[in-house]
């Protein structure tokens, strides 16, 4: 099935030329980081992680399979944490889910690689908002298309411990929604943001769901973000899906200002697969 998978992520990689890609950069110091602090770890328990972005400010939006474990069972999302802008032990903020709800046609282990790659999309809402002052969410944008250029801001194995962003970097091509990037990831990179950078603001236009690595080239793998975040909206507020289940679980918390290397992304909750060629 990996096989499978990969070899359908190639297809998506249409000759589309890749642009001059930048080398991807930690932001290791506090002046660095400013304009990404709305971007996070998730931290899901077991040391394992995710990467994540405000796009509300108790919303974060990252991939559906960060919220299932290795046996395909929805996460507590209480048991999770969200630390915005987190560099070398400090962040700007610390918060824990409260709940959370996943694209409806997302199913852990599915052989559906398009269709799966296209739900996999979450929305977790945190405990209490973070305060837009500190870390302003993102807009949802549907501005990419084959051959432009987009960002990635993103955690990953060895890379843990401050935000990585790779300012420069191409959209191969596109099938059914489903886009493939020249974007340079790893474990622990799923959910990451990918950015329209060309507005006054950076924008999110997809997220990194899975990857490969072959002959020291990555290929990442994201969807259309913009019709999934509006549906998932709607389902949080309509209390559809949305887990754990609880007394009033259709309103919304109060909007204020309190405040793994040649190896596969296929690990439900720990990041994009990667698959040995």
């Amino acid at each position: 099935m990996i096989r499978r998978a990969l070899l359908a992520a190639l297809a998506l990689a249409i000759a589309t030329p890749a642009l001059a890609d930048s080398a991807l950069r930690r932001l290791s110091l506090r002046s660095e980081g400013l304009g990404w602090e709305a971007v996070g770890r998730l931290d899901l328990g077991g040391g394992s992680f995710c990467s994540g972005a405000l796009i509300e400010t108790d919303l974060v939006l990252t991939a559906a399979h960060c919220l299932f474990d290795h046996a395909g069972n929805r996460a507590n999302p209480r048991a999770i944490i969200f630390r915005a802008g987190y560099r070398d032990g400090m962040e700007v903020a610390t918060r824990t889910g409260l709940r959370a709800v996943v694209m409806p046609g997302y199913v852990p282990g599915s052989d559906d690689v398009i269709g799966q790659l296209m739900a996999d999309v979450a929305l977790l809402q945190l405990d209490r908002p973070i305060a837009a002052a500190n870390a302003e969410p993102y807009g949802i944008s549907a501005n990419v298309r084959a051959g432009e250029n987009v960002a990635v801001a993103s955690y990953g194995q060895g890379r843990e411990e401050a935000l990585s962003l790779q300012r420069s970097c191409s959209v191969l091509g596109e099938r059914l929604g489903a886009l493939a990037f020249s974007c340079d990831v790893t474990f622990g990179s799923s959910g990451a943001p990918v950015f329209d950078l060309t507005g006054g603001r950076p924008e999110i236009v997809s997220i990194i769901s899975k990857g490969a690595r072959e002959e020291g080239k990555v290929l990442s793998l994201g969807m259309r973000v913009e019709p999934a975040v509006r549906q998932l909206r709607a389902d949080l507020r309509a209390g559809r899906g949305v887990f754990p289940q609880v007394v009033g679980a259709a309103k919304r918390v109060a909007v204020g200002a309190s405040s793994s290397t040649g190896a596969r992304f296929v690990r439900p909750g720990a990041g994009p697969r990667f698959v040995k060629p």
